[in-house]
């Protein structure tokens, strides 16, 4: 008798080969493609096209029961790989065998996967040689050992990677790519051995700079600096040593038998390493993608020599991106600047901006032109991720705040003040935008607490099946009885990271302590102070010195001034991006939880530029009335609502009464997006 899971696998085995097959027709299909637009008319990429195509497998996917955001990411990746693949097809020098790139590190460093991504769809065979340095991989180019170098130059947390820098002035050498590269550092030993056992940590200096916060908080634990991560990670492996551990990848775990003790460990959980691909010649620019043009500039050293420099690209129209010094190895106390611009050589306003340039520079060198990274995946980006908000920007909605009286100043909170500034303060949150008239509507969504890894995930995908891009979930509890459910702590913040990644979401969630707020800013990516935390000013402070966005709430009995003076403390620390959160307040009336002040959304309009939005699940405390009470938050002008789910209402931990089950909250994100939702 066959032993039944062998079976099973033997099928996954079958399907996986159908798999390969029907991916290697499609490229096949592809590659006649890229035949056709050997014709520079044709564009290499329709954005439309690939929006409906994305519709399309969503669609089949549900009615296939498996996740749509899934199957969507697959294809996503397989789009990029496609433009890839046909823009490399029109580069000659792509045609043939024999790419070597060279890179610092070892296998599984973030250079080498990095350089992988870059060149996945590269003509011909390519081959990987790291190097112990970054002067040896670009000395391998100038050498003719390799045809491309592949160097990392900056950070979006640690900055500009001098050394890159310092040695492109150097050579003559081109810039011909870039690749955006998401960095999420593991801590990884032989065995998912406790924090407190490990007593050596290795890896790459700018890695440990990136993970400062979490490296302070062990104690008894010794920082050992190595040439790359992938080279910590491999000597790890090789000591046996269970007290040794490594900050590197998770694919380098893989690749040298490893086990991840604990993931994304960065001072902030937004990280990205931008890298450059060097060569000995410049390569043509396709016009048909959006560019980017590095610069070496030397200037006088006199009064306003580079003022007048940046005023030749402004005049032209050209957005700078990046702006670097270095000091010039030839002149003490003088430096060299590097810039980089949107836009390509091939642009007449670039042409005409660098002619101008060159008049009031001492020297300019072209480092490169080529195209953007990111650029060959345009419909992903043009795609809404937040389809509710989409939906109820384009519904017909009459503008509620009349023109603002002169503002008046408040002592209490001048920098939260409409006196302060006029304009409404509009806060990013990845790509979605709270605040303003014209920002789209927002819904934040997700459970009282979260419980299990089975609970926020399913909450998560309901999220995001709903067209929402933010996930709320609370995992330490301030409860008023001792005796309710206090949250799952730090292990509920890892679940709630793990759900909210899967999903493609960002997440709203609760800091209780000024000691847990670095701990907390690393998983979430807005800090919520709840209603009894509004005047804990210790807090207020902390979360202000922070770089997230913070969702105040307002406190159970507070007016809205003490509001906005809480809003004051945040703000003086030099974190503008504050979210004022109406959630009822304590009146006589006990037929609710509480009374929702929906008078307190048009006073505050008035009174000052930042986003408001509405908790009408803890003013209600019953779901029936949830939805009425959204609806009319957003009719006295919120710029949101956030509402509570569980997949079983009835059964939940904390909050149960007043939170939605997954199609009440459908129903609801139809009917405010005015859109079929799933």
């Amino acid at each position: 008798m066959s032993d039944p899971l062998e079976s099973l696998r033997n099928r996954i085995d079958e399907l996986d080969r159908r798999l390969i097959e029907a991916l290697a027709e499609r490229q096949r299909v592809v590659t006649e493609i890229a035949g056709l637009k050997t014709d520079p008319v044709l564009p290499l990429q329709d954005a439309e096209r690939e929006r409906d195509l994305l519709s399309r497998v969503s669609a089949l996917a549900g009615a296939q029961g498996l996740d749509s955001y899934f199957v969507e990411s697959l294809y996503r990746r397989i789009l990029e790989h496609s433009v890839r693949f046909q823009a490399a097809r029109q580069d000659n020098k792509g045609r043939g065998a024999g790419l070597v790139v060279a890179y610092q590190g070892v296998e599984g460093s973030y250079s080498h996967t990095a350089a992988r991504s870059h060149f996945a769809a590269a003509q011909g065979e390519v081959q990987f040689h790291g190097y112990r340095s970054f002067a040896a991989a670009l000395e391998a180019v100038v050498c003719g050992e390799a045809e491309v170098a592949f160097l990392p130059i900056e950070n979006s947390l640690t900055g500009s990677i001098t050394e890159t820098y310092d040695l492109l002035s150097q050579t003559n050498l081109h810039l011909i790519g870039e690749e955006v590269h998401r960095v999420e550092h593991c801590l990884i030993a032989l065995k998912p051995v406790p924090l407190g056992l490990i007593r050596r940590i290795g890896s790459h200096p700018q890695a440990l700079a990136q993970c400062s916060n979490f490296l302070a908080a062990l104690r008894d634990c010794r920082v050992e600096i190595e040439s790359d991560t992938a080279s910590a990670a491999m000597l790890v492996a090789e000591s046996g040593d269970l007290s040794r551990a490594a900050i590197a990848s998770e694919e380098a775990a893989t690749r040298y038998g490893l086990q991840v003790i604990k993931r994304n460990i960065a001072n902030q959980k937004e990280n990205y390493t931008r890298f450059v691909a060097v060569a000995r010649e410049a390569k043509p620019a396709d016009c048909r993608l959006p560019h980017k043009t590095s610069l070496l500039l030397t200037t006088a050293h006199e009064k306003g020599a580079l003022a007048r420099c940046l005023d030749a690209l402004a005049q032209h129209g050209v957005n700078l991106t990046k702006l670097e010094s270095r000091p010039s190895l030839e002149r003490p106390w003088q430096y060299l600047f590097y810039l980089d611009h949107e836009g390509g050589l091939h642009e007449q306003h670039v042409d005409l901006a660098l002619r101008e340039l060159a008049k009031h520079a001492e020297a300019v060198r072209i480092l490169g032109t080529y195209p953007r990274s990111g650029t060959v995946s345009l419909a992903q980006k043009q795609q809404t991720t937040v389809p509710i908000s989409q939906g109820i920007a384009e519904a017909p909605t009459a503008n509620i705040v009349a023109p603002l009286p002169a503002a008046k100043e408040h002592s209490a909170y001048r920098l939260a003040s409409r006196a302060h500034r006029g304009t409404d303060t509009i806060i990013e949150i990845g790509q979605i935008r709270v605040g303003g008239d014209d920002a789209p509507f927002v819904m934040i969504a997700g459970p009282c607490s979260v419980e299990s890894r089975e609970q926020i995930t399913a909450c998560a995908c309901a999220v995001r099946d709903a067209g929402g891009g933010l996930l709320r979930g609370g995992c330490f509890k301030p409860r008023t009885s001792r005796y309710d459910f206090q949250g799952l702590g730090f292990d509920g913040l890892t679940l709630l990271h793990e759900a909210a990644q899967a999903y493609g979401l960002r997440i709203v969630t609760e800091v209780l302590h000024p000691a847990d707020v670095d701990a907390v800013a690393r998983e979430a990516d807005v800090l919520q102070i709840g209603a009894r935390n509004m005047q804990n000013f210790a807090l207020l402070k902390a979360v202000g010195k922070s770089r997230l966005p913070v969702l105040l709430k307002r406190g159970l009995m507070a007016s809205i001034d003490e509001w906005l003076a809480a809003a004051e403390y945040v703000m003086a620390e030099g974190n503008g991006r504050v979210i004022l959160c109406e959630r009822g307040i304590r009146t006589f009336e006990t037929a609710t939880r509480n009374t929702l002040d929906l008078s307190a959304v048009p006073v505050l309009r008035e009174r000052t530029h930042l986003p408001v939005i509405v908790d009408p699940s803890h003013a209600a405390g019953r779901r029936e009335w949830v939805a009425p009470l959204a609806r009319a938050a957003r009719a006295v002008g919120a710029h949101g609502v956030m509402i509570e789910i569980h997949p079983e209402p009835d059964r939940a931990m904390s909050d149960g009464p007043q939170s939605l089950d997954f199609e009440q909250f459908r129903a609801l994100a139809r009917e405010m997006s005015g859109k079929q939702v799933g």
